[in-house]
Order: C-alpha cells, then sequence, then structure tokens
C-alpha cells in the first residue's frame, strides 16, 4: 500500500521531504494495512466460528469449494476496484460476464477444436471491447458512469438474449480439458484461483509501480485538480473501465468452464455483489482510496459468509442483513479514518510550524 492509496490532502510547501510529510506517509500506510488486516481478521473469525460448529467445514473439498466460490467474484471486483479508484462504478460486468460466458460456450460448439488458450484471449477481447463501449461514452461524451453502465448493463444482457434465442449450451457441447480446467487443481490448489492470484498480482504492480496506476487515484481524488495538473483524465478513466470489461470477459470464460451448462441468464445480477465486495474490502466508493488487494478480501469474505451463515443456522434474509450491514460498516470505517488521518497530519503541519 502506498501514499497514492488515499486522497492527497494540502500541505505546506516544503523544500524537501521534510519530516512531516515522512510522517504523513507511514500514518497513510499504517491505517490502510490495519484496514485491510481487519478484514483478514473478520474472515479468519468466522472460520473459526464456523469450524467450531461444524468441523467439515474445512474439509479440503469444502475449502476448495470456497476458493473456487470466490474466484470469479475476486476477479471482477478487481476490475470493479480499479474503475472505482477513479471515482465511477460499472454495473455492466454481470451482463459482460454473460455475454463472453455464452460467446465462450458457442465458440467450443462452432468450432471443437479452437486452442483453449485462444478461446480465453476471445473472451477477453470480447469483454475489452464491452469495457470500450462504456469508457467511451464515459470519457468523451462525460455521462455518469452510473447512468452509463446502467444502460449498457441492459443492452449486452438483452444482446446476449437475442443471441441465445432461448437455448442452453450443455457440457457436452464443450471440450473435455476445457471443462477439466474448473475443477482441476495443482498442489491442492484449483487453477481457477491460480487465474485469479495472477490477476490480482498484476494489477497490484501495475497499481503501485506505474506512473498510469498512480494517476488512477489522482482522478479518484479530485478530477478537475487531476486534469489541471496535466493527467489525460478521459484516457485513464476509458482504459480503467476496458480493463474492467476485460477482466469481466476472463471471468466469463472461467465461468464456463466451471459450470459447463451455459444460457444467457449467466452472471445475472452479480454486479451488485461485485461493488459489495469492492466496498467491504476497503475501496472508498468515492474514489482516490483502496486497494485491490482489499477488494479480492472482501469478496472472499463475502463468499465465505456465503457458505458459512448456512451453517451457522441463519436464514438467507439475515444473511442478506449481514451483507448490508458490513457495506455500512465499512463506509463508516473509511469515512472515520479518513477523518482521522486529516486531523493527523494537518496536527503534524502545526507543530512543524
Amino acid at each position: 500500500m502506498t501514499t497514492a492509496d488515499v486522497r492527497p490532502q494540502p500541505v505546506a510547501p516544503a523544500k524537501g521531504p521534510g519530516p512531516d510529510r515522512e510522517s504523513g506517509a507511514r500514518l497513510t500506510h499504517r491505517l490502510f494495512v490495519v484496514r485491510e488486516l481487519g478484514i483478514l481478521l473478520a474472515l479468519v473469525l468466522l472460520v473459526a466460528v464456523t469450524f467450531g460448529v461444524n468441523q467439515r467445514f474445512l474439509s479440503a473439498q469444502n475449502v476448495k469449494d470456497l476458493l473456487l466460490g470466490s474466484t470469479i467474484l475476486a476477479i471482477l471486483a478487481v476490475g470493479q476496484a480499479i474503475v472505482i479508484i477513479t471515482r465511477n462504478v460499472d454495473l455492466s460486468v454481470g451482463s459482460i460476464l454473460g455475454l463472453s460466458a455464452f460467446g465462450t460456450g458457442v465458440l467450443f460448439v462452432n468450432n471443437p477444436g479452437v486452442p483453449i488458450p485462444l478461446a480465453i484471449l476471445i473472451g477477453v477481447a470480447l469483454g475489452a471491447a464491452c469495457g470500450a463501449v462504456n469508457g467511451g461514452l464515459i470519457a468523451a461524451a462525460r455521462v455518469p458512469a452510473l447512468v452509463v453502465t446502467l444502460g449498457t448493463l441492459y443492452v449486452f444482457r438483452g444482446i446476449d438474449h437475442t443471441w441465445a434465442t432461448g437455448r442452453q449450451i450443455n457440457a457436452a457441447d464443450m471440450p473435455r480439458d476445457f471443462l477439466r480446467m474448473g475443477t482441476a487443481t495443482v498442489l491442492g490448489v484449483p487453477v481457477l484461483a491460480l487465474f485469479a492470484v495472477a490477476v490480482l498480482v498484476a494489477a497490484g504492480y501495475l497499481l503501485r509501480n506505474y506512473r498510469s496506476g498512480r494517476e488512477l487515484y489522482a482522478i479518484g481524488s479530485d478530477p478537475d485538480a487531476a486534469r489541471l495538473s496535466g493527467i489525460a483524465v478521459g484516457r485513464r478513466v476509458f482504459f480503467a473501465f476496458m480493463a474492467s470489461g476485460a477482466l469481466a470477459g476472463l471471468a466469463g470464460v472461467l465461468y464456463a468452464a466451471r459450470f459447463g451448462t451455459l444460457d444467457a441468464n449467466a452472471g445475472l445480477g452479480i454486479e451488485l455483489n461485485v461493488v459489495a465486495a469492492v466496498v467491504v474490502g476497503g475501496v472508498a466508493i468515492f474514489g482516490g482510496s483502496g486497494s485491490v488487494y482489499g477488494a479480492a478480501l472482501g469478496a472472499v469474505l463475502l463468499t465465505t459468509i456465503g457458505s458459512a451463515l448456512p451453517v451457522l443456522g441463519v436464514t438467507p434474509f439475515w444473511q442478506r442483513a449481514a451483507v448490508g450491514a458490513l457495506i455500512l460498516a465499512a463506509i463508516g470505517l473509511d469515512r472515520a479514518l479518513a477523518v482521522r488521518m486529516a486531523r493527523r497530519l494537518r496536527g503534524g503541519k502545526t507543530r512543524g510550524n
């Protein structure tokens, strides 16, 4: 986690780094590490309590199912985090996933011998094209992302329904090697989970170490100030949505590999779970702070909640209420940390004067 993970606070001009700036960086890093560790602690406590009630909860098969269940949501959450960091939101990811999943099935039905890596690339390209539509409308026309992606949510889903025309693609229609990818493991870790880890590491590295990634935080903190400082805001937002679409396309391919049976309803309604995972994971809904690591942790936490609460005898209604309470708590915690950090930085600045 770096100082780019939070909204920059105004500071007095300084000739060098200075003790105040260094202490501010340490405080920023410490606060956001604590926030993500809090998510991890909540996950560990939930697993421990559930294991105490039913020890089969941590059986090898159940752990594998938890990893598989969180993989697709985590990949979508990484893409969504990139978008939300820029102070936008992508509500169309579920429809993009469904379109890519069904497109992958059609590809295998019409071309049984197509190589699996090529099918993955085609699915990612289809998702990236959908993301480019979102990004183009938002960046060029400057239409609010909420409005654009709400519209494309229905447009992409409508295209999927028109394409499917009520038919269903079954596992028997797709290659065995492709379907095996959805259940295979490497040293006990599902192959699909390895895809999610690769996506997470790559996205985290780009956001932390590349200027283009760090500029996304500046855009989310203050788009007008970022534009005045010379950042190509429109282009960065466009590529953020394109990245989100590409990851939704990848999630669609992995969805097809895992479930095998596909129709036009694949991924229906998952976009709300994705936004919830990102917010619970500590990415500020108003942009400018958070990390893809926290978003992935949020996805794992929500998936674990969905599996653990039935074991604890909690009804579906209270399961949804628990997720809602987590979202409210995450927003409140984010605000409290931001206020505390601003107060500490102002205090350090005053002492420095």
